[in-house]
């Protein structure tokens, strides 16, 4: 953890010294969703790349930068793109980017993702609010060495999902007239889609849909103090009866309905920001 501390610390260093904006909402934006840091005000980006620490995404629909801007009168960091464990890098590497918000000043923390539906009266291009998380990736970022500037030994996972966040989603969704669902999140390391009978087992212990991604930084989020908010994308609704087998999922397919629902989900992060 302790190496970590630097590398953070100098990321800010390098940060500072290209963007004068101080972000106090961060964005992390998932598959095919990164589109929506062009919204931003006064942009300014810098590559992974580019900063010190910061490891690089490898898949498509992630473009693999920090993009600083404004709206509605708020400074915001927009993460356009991100890392996976099934990528082959460490828990740690994976929440860095949040540590480094952190280190910018961010309070508050929205995380969205393609994710598959698991609840059968979800549909693909729904909007789901995650109320709440399930961790199957077999690990988590706060392994090893506690970090003392950041947040204490045991955080309580039970703050993940402020009720206050969810609130101003719903408020934001309503004003918007956007149907929004609600829902448990289901994390999976990858990067295989689920068989019949995993996805029969995860909608039996309560998730209503399931991803690659999210519960990592959620978890570096509350770990530091922030508020979170995660929404899924509801990409497809996985099917638990091999009578009934289909064509299997694709990440082209995943792609094309997260491109579908940009419209709806640029105007619910809008008016989120808008509303905090």
């Amino acid at each position: 953890m302790l190496k970590f501390k630097e590398k953070r610390k100098k990321a800010k260093e390098y940060i500072i010294n290209k963007v004068d904006i101080k972000p106090k909402i961060g964005l992390i934006l998932g598959s095919g969703l990164g589109e929506y840091s062009e919204q931003l005000e006064n942009k300014v980006k810098i590559k992974f790349e580019d900063i010190p620490g910061m490891a690089v995404s490898t898949v498509e629909g992630h473009a693999g930068e920090l993009v600083f801007g404004e709206k509605h009168g708020k400074s915001i960091v927009a993460m356009n793109g991100r890392v996976h464990f099934y990528e082959g890098y460490s828990m740690k590497e994976i929440a860095f980017p949040v540590w480094v918000m952190k280190e910018l000043g961010v309070e508050k923390l929205i995380i969205t993702n393609a994710a598959g539906g698991l609840n059968t009266t979800f549909k693909p291009g729904d909007l789901m609010i995650l109320t709440d998380h399930l961790n199957f990736m077999g690990s988590n970022p706060l392994i090893g060495q506690n970090d003392e500037e950041i947040g204490p030994r045991f955080p309580a996972m039970t703050d993940a999902h402020p009720k206050e966040m969810i609130e101003v989603a719903e408020k934001a969704a309503e004003d918007a007239d956007i149907h929004i669902m609600k829902g448990v999140y289901l994390a999976i390391s990858g990067p295989v889609y689920e068989t019949y009978a995993m996805s029969k087992f995860q909608r039996m212990i309560g998730a209503d849909a399931v991803g690659m991604s999210t519960v990592p930084e959620l978890i570096a989020g509350t770990h530091a103090g922030m508020d979170n908010l995660a929404i899924s994308c509801i990409t497809d609704v996985v099917n638990i009866v091999k009578e009934q087998e289909e064509e299997s999922l694709t990440h082209e397919e995943v792609m094309k309905v997260a491109q579908r629902v940009k419209p709806k989900f640029k105007n619910l992060v809008n008016n989120i920001i808008k509303e905090l």
